[in-house]
């Protein structure tokens, strides 16, 4: 994984290129990165075995600076109180 300061956020998303449900949690993250700003990366796990087993049924897949936050979907309120608390977290 590559190297990012401490007090930068970063979205991982664990999906699919054809999860429709994947594109709607990655449009709804995009919206809140405009304004919380935080590193987003798309991770595609039909490229890493390891990952598809574990993931597989349960994608999209959100974790927040490496906490697992949500499956299936991306609530927009419930995100915004896991960006605050990580970006209050990292802070310290």
């Amino acid at each position: 994984m590559p190297h990012t300061p401490q007090n930068v956020l970063v979205v991982e998303i664990l999906s699919t290129p054809t999860c429709h449900l994947c594109d709607a949690a990655k449009a709804v993250l995009r919206e809140l990165q405009a304004v919380h700003a935080f590193i987003l990366r798309d991770i595609d796990i039909s490229e890493h075995a390891a990952l598809l087993r574990l993931y597989g049924e349960e994608i999209p897949v959100v974790f927040i600076n490496g906490r697992k936050a949500f499956k299936y979907h991306v609530d927009t309120a419930q995100c915004v109180r896991w960006l605050r608390r990580a970006r209050r977290q990292a802070a310290r």
